[in-house]
């Protein structure tokens, strides 16, 4: 059998990978105080954007340990069971690295670690497309290549209300930052190879909105054979207007909707939300 792993940076409510039958091994958010959650299962979202506005420091965020790892590896191997991760973008955390140390430290050949090159809501794309594979009973070996194929086609694009967030987490330049955050303006951001990048800004929410559905048609546009998602941080309302573009302008299916996580939600920060899609010319 093939066991679908990922982190809690795909924003996977609990719920959700219960009903996809995922593995989601937690990153952790250290407070200024030294106290340390992990993420999705010690608050939730909405809990944590409450404590992180009552912060005179930023939380600092960190990969899972590589015994983590180590554990679901061997418990696979236990039940000869191979296993695809699927995790954060390797430029912007630690974690491959510590699955990489935790498949060694198993002594396991069972695993198979991708980079998915992305984050909270486009990795998660790629997770839910691994698990309709792995159901339609594809190998290990061909869910792999199908995710690497896949990881080149599937993009993020969001709207920053504040990009000191990104800039204080060390995702964002800061000379980048400050050009991007003049008063009134929306930011837009993207994860392009594997790294936090800004695309453009617009004035005003009504032409972020604008300005976001535009940066989705010079990405190559929406792959009606694929999933789409729209996620949020604290404002679910936010992301109406992309569903009704998404589903009235472009004709296609609902897209999954969620809430960005405490690791992501750190440097992304109140206010923001995004849209993730494959463009046209995946095919699998």
């Amino acid at each position: 059998m093939v066991r679908i792993l990922t982190d809690s940076a795909a924003d996977f409510t609990p719920a959700e990978a219960e009903k996809l039958g995922i593995t989601v091994i937690p990153l952790n958010v250290t407070f200024e105080d030294g106290s340390v959650i992990r993420d999705s299962i010690d608050m939730t979202p909405d809990e944590y954007y409450q404590a992180l506005s009552r912060c005179k420091k930023l939380p600092t965020t960190s990969q899972p340990s590589p015994a983590l790892f180590e554990h679901a590896f061997a418990q696979a191997a236990a039940e000869g069971d191979q296993v695809v991760a699927i995790l954060i973008s390797e430029k912007l955390s630690g974690t491959c690295q510590s699955a990489r140390l935790g498949a060694e430290m198993a002594g396991c050949d069972n695993v198979f670690v991708i980079d998915s090159t992305t984050a909270t809501l486009a990795q998660a794309l790629l997770v839910r497309l691994a698990v309709r594979l792995r159901d339609e009973g594809k190998p290990a070996a061909q869910i792999v290549a199908a995710i690497e194929q896949a990881k080149k086609h599937v993009h993020l694009a969001a709207v920053i209300d504040d990009l000191n967030y990104l800039r204080k987490g060390g995702r964002l330049p800061a000379g980048v930052a400050f050009a991007g955050g003049m008063l009134g303006v929306k930011p837009l951001i993207a994860v392009a190879e594997g790294r936090v990048k800004l695309i453009g800004s617009a004035r005003g929410l009504p032409g972020a909105y604008v300005a976001l559905f535009k940066k989705v048609e010079g990405m190559g546009g929406v792959n009606p054979r694929f999933e789409t998602a729209a996620f949020y941080t604290e404002n679910p309302r936010e992301v109406e207007p992309i569903q009704t573009y998404l589903t009235h302008n472009l004709h296609l299916s609902q897209p999954h909707l969620g809430q960005i996580g405490c690791v992501i939600g750190t440097h992304a920060g109140p206010g923001a939300f995004a849209v993730s899609f494959f463009d046209p010319d995946l095919t699998l």
